[in-house]
């Protein structure tokens, strides 16, 4: 997979906000996406130096309208908590270098 093209994006909720301060982000990966590929494109795109990832896959949820369709509540998607190691500048998702 090309290094460039496994991060889709951060993800922004209340409790990803309050990760950053812990130095953890959360950020949304294509599904075919493995740890090692995260920690290679961040370490290469952002410059960053990382401890610790570790992944989220969330499940769909449907849910039965009648007449025999399903209506998808909630999609399938990947995503990776990536913690930093203490030297290493905050993650700047706005800030992509093509190396």
């Amino acid at each position: 997979m090309h290094l460039s093209s496994v991060i889709i994006g951060p993800i922004v909720t209340e409790k990803a906000e309050k990760l950053k301060l812990e130095r953890k982000y959360v950020i949304r990966v294509k599904p075919e996406a493995t740890k090692i590929d995260v920690k290679n494109a961040l370490k290469k795109h952002y410059d960053i130096e990382i401890d610790s990832v570790r992944v989220l896959r969330t499940v769909p949820k449907t849910r039965i309208v009648g007449q025999g369709k399903i209506m998808e509540k909630r999609h399938r998607q990947k995503r990776m908590i990536v913690t930093l190691t203490k030297k290493s500048r905050p993650l700047d998702l706005a800030n992509f270098q093509l190396a």
